[in-house]
């Protein structure tokens, strides 16, 4: 994996039970999961699972996709805020979530007709832990630096990670 890195990355060695964000592939891997993810504002559980799947990138942190079953419908409206392509898993859709304490513009997002690579990933929603509380058995995640990836940060994985200041060029 070293050949492929940028000269000015200094990737951080993984203790036992961690990863590395540097052994992940380009293009990214997919793989389910049965650890419990809430995602909440508050008090208010908007989504709860133990049927995610992970998408794995080089440099970057997981992006957690949670079924569209686990989410609360009630607080989801499609937004009209935003709209990006994946070079990878196609065209996104985008989330408001929605309570009473207010609405947060395009937090989450789906593929909901991605590349065939990622069709099992097809309607589940990702949420940008930078804009509300997603949370992986029992641990808060840290969001992905920069504010454009929606990668989600966790004490078992390493980086340095694609977002931080330096890192535009990776």
């Amino acid at each position: 994996m070293t050949s492929r890195l940028p000269r000015s990355v200094r990737p951080v060695p993984p203790a036992p039970g961690q990863e590395s964000v540097w052994d992940y592939p380009r293009p990214p891997a997919l793989e389910p999961s049965t650890k419990r993810v809430v995602v909440r504002i508050g008090s208010t559980v908007i989504a709860d699972s133990t049927s995610a799947w992970r998408v794995m990138e080089t440099s970057h942190p997981p992006t957690w996709y949670l079924p569209r079953t686990d989410v609360s419908e009630r607080y989801l409206s499609r937004s009209a805020a935003r709209s990006s392509v994946c070079e990878w898993k196609g065209a996104a859709t985008y989330w408001d979530v929605m309570t009473d304490g207010g609405v947060i513009e395009a937090v989450g997002w789906s593929y909901e007709s991605p590349t065939p690579r990622f069709v099992p990933i097809a309607g589940f929603v990702s949420f940008m832990p930078g804009q509300i509380e997603c949370v992986i058995d029992g641990e808060r995640v840290q969001p992905q630096a920069g504010g454009f990836y929606g990668g989600w940060i966790t004490a078992d994985v390493v980086g340095p990670f694609k977002g931080e200041p330096g890192s535009w060029g990776w």
